[in-house]
């Protein structure tokens, strides 16, 4: 069969089948036109690649157990053990990333706090200046024109 046959068939792209193929997973025949040519043996390789990544083996780990599923000697009790370790390793990742989530919403527990404490320190600061407590400090604020307020210098007119 072709590859977009093969592709029809298992639902592996056919991009996917040539990533396969150059990797070394899958060593199809070409005929003399050039064409693919993928044996029913090939299909349940397919089958076997696509199921291992959907319950995420790495495409090394997949090229690792190929040659004894091609030859049979990939028991069931083979893949059982595998994919207990696979739960391990998913298990682990999601421990993980649990404490990286506490850590995270650690950090927007603190940086809401701070936002609230810098809201109250400016509410403070427009308060004392709308009370006439403290008078706003314009000394950072340059105008046009005009001279500084210790200069003894006349200004000049403006047009």
């Amino acid at each position: 069969m072709q590859i977009s046959e093969l592709a029809a068939k298992t639902g592996v792209s056919v991009h996917a089948l040539r990533h396969y193929e150059k990797l070394g997973l899958l060593a199809p025949a070409r005929s003399a036109s050039g064409y693919r040519s993928y044996t029913e043996a090939m299909r349940r390789e397919v089958v076997f690649i696509a199921m291992s990544r959907a319950i995420g083996f790495s495409l090394k780990a997949i090229a690792d157990r190929l040659p004894a599923y091609r030859s049979g000697r990939l028991s069931p009790q083979d893949m059982v053990d595998a994919m207990q370790e696979r739960v391990a390793d998913i298990d682990a990742q999601v421990t993980q990333l649990q404490t990286q989530r506490r850590t995270v919403v650690s950090h927007i527990a603190w940086m809401k706090k701070q936002q609230r404490q810098q809201q109250a320190k400016q509410a403070q600061r427009l308060a004392a200046q709308q009370s006439g407590q403290i008078k706003p400090d314009w000394s950072g604020v340059k105008t046009r024109g005009a001279a500084p307020p210790h200069s003894s210098t006349p200004r000049k007119a403006t047009p």
